[in-house]
Order: C-alpha cells, then sequence, then structure tokens
C-alpha cells in the first residue's frame, strides 16, 4: 500500500468511483451513497442500465427522496439472456444519452450510473467515448459507476475503486433465488 498524501482540508472534487466485483453490493453501495448525499441536501440522479422494469425495492424507497434523487431504469434486463443485441445496444445507447445529459446539466452532486460495467464489457456504446465524457463532466460531480468487469481503463482513471469479492452466496449453496429486499 501506498504512502498516502499529505491531506488539504479544503481540498475538493468530484470523484469517479467504481464499486466492481464479482461479490453482491456494488448497486446496494452505490444506492448508499445516493442515500448519504441526499442526506446532505445534494442532487442526484441515478440511470440503472440493466435492471429494466423490475419492481425493485430501491426505487419504491427513493421516491421519498424524490426532493433530491431523480432515478431512472432503461434496461431491458440482464442481457446474458438477450435474443436482441441491436435492441440491447440502442437502449443503452439512449440511456446513456439521458444520463450524460443530467452529468452535463451542473444540477446534480452526484450521478449514479448503475450497471454501466456491463454495457462497457458489452461494448454497447464505445468505451473511449464514456471515458471522454467522465474527462470533461463538471469538476464538482461525483460519478459511481457499478457493475462487474469495470474496464481497467476507468479503474485507472477512477478515484475510488472497491471490488466486492464473492465468498459465499446462498443461490450457490442453497439454491436460494434472489429475494425481496436483498437482491431487488
Amino acid at each position: 500500500m501506498k504512502k498516502p498524501a499529505k491531506s488539504d482540508p479544503k481540498k475538493r472534487k468530484g470523484l469517479i468511483i467504481v464499486n466492481t466485483g464479482d461479490g453482491k453490493g456494488k448497486s446496494t453501495a452505490s444506492f448508499g451513497l445516493a442515500l448519504r448525499a441526499a442526506g446532505n441536501k445534494m442532487n442526484v440522479f441515478i440511470m440503472q442500465f440493466m435492471k429494466g422494469p423490475w419492481k425493485a425495492g430501491e426505487r419504491k424507497a427513493l421516491k421519498a427522496l424524490s426532493e433530491y434523487i431523480e432515478y431512472e431504469a432503461m434496461g431491458d434486463g440482464f442481457t446474458w439472456d438477450t435474443e436482441n443485441t441491436d435492441q440491447d445496444k440502442k437502449t443503452a445507447r439512449d440511456a446513456f444519452e439521458i444520463a450524460k445529459e443530467k452529468l452535463m446539466s451542473d444540477k446534480y452532486q452526484m450521478v449514479i450510473l448503475d450497471e454501466i460495467n456491463y454495457v462497457l464489457d458489452y461494448q454497447f456504446f464505445p468505451l473511449e467515448e464514456f471515458l471522454e465524457t467522465l474527462r470533461n463532466k463538471p469538476k464538482d460531480v461525483h460519478v459511481v459507476c457499478s457493475g462487474r468487469n469495470a474496464n481497467e481503463k476507468l479503474i485507472e482513471m477512477a478515484d475510488l475503486v472497491t471490488e466486492m469479492k464473492l465468498i459465499k452466496h446462498p443461490y450457490d449453496d442453497q439454491g436460494i433465488p434472489a429475494q425481496k429486499g436483498i437482491e431487488f
């Protein structure tokens, strides 16, 4: 571990944060940051890229925080089951264009791109275009990118990277499917 830089209590910038890995908790950690930001009266935009029209618990809870958190889900579901890659690419592109507009709007202090790492891993739009967007983001906006298989170039660009490591999961060990309040 390298020696930490000297701390400057007045130094601030919008961080690029990556939550990745094979373990559970990437989106959960991202939504926790949204909750923390809203508690500090910061405006947050969340784009959920992959989860589609699920009735996820976080969506219901975030409605109570709608004064600070705007939320959109545009995914077609998890694409490893896809039968229409062109449609998945179009949906991902449309979602990215909305998220990019929100990121550049100066309205939000945090933008969460939930499951963006899958979109980039599946090459639904060019990685370099995404990285260029991050390079040009407003300097004080935090961007959170979640999902497995974070690209090495994104990891290198990021200020904070956390890898969730799977040690044990009830589906693998006991055949217990996704449960309300835990996975959705």
